[in-house]
């Protein structure tokens, strides 16, 4: 399934600040990105399979969305953009580690515009789950 748009939940994922959209013929700050969304698939007998495109919307919130449409089922993995890279979002990467610990993963592949601060965090806390990818990088899940 699509997720369409995310829901913005959580108390720390807030949007990409220096993000401008335009409407109307002019330019507005628009930190939500709201068209982010991503593809959620059950793979039968472990769960969930979260792919996120650029993880706008904040990898916890996208998580807890997908889990919201599948009825609470477990996430088995996650793929994709998680969207930590840069000095805007150092400060998050602790505690989007910690929540996505919550969750129990399986797998999680941090991928493009994850960055690598946060790819080595979350490599370091989930090692059993972190898989490094690359172009070409097959998953058999």
């Amino acid at each position: 399934m699509i997720t369409g748009q995310v829901p913005r939940v959580s108390d720390f994922e807030k949007g990409f600040p220096i993000h401008y959209a335009e409407r109307e013929g002019g330019w507005e700050l628009d930190p939500w990105i709201h068209d982010d969304q991503a593809i959620v698939m059950k793979v039968r007998g472990k769960g969930l399979v979260v792919l996120t495109g650029c993880g706008h919307a904040g990898l916890i919130n996208i998580l807890t969305h997908a889990r919201t449409l599948a009825s609470g089922e477990q996430i088995h993995a996650v793929l994709g953009g998680f969207h930590l890279t840069g000095g805007l979002f150092d400060a998050l990467i602790p505690r989007t580690v910690r929540e996505l610990q919550q969750f129990s993963p399986a797998v999680v592949v941090p991928a493009h515009c994850t960055g690598w601060k946060a790819t080595h965090a979350i490599a370091a806390a989930m090692p059993d789950a972190f898989v490094q990818n690359s172009v070409g990088t097959t998953f058999i899940l």
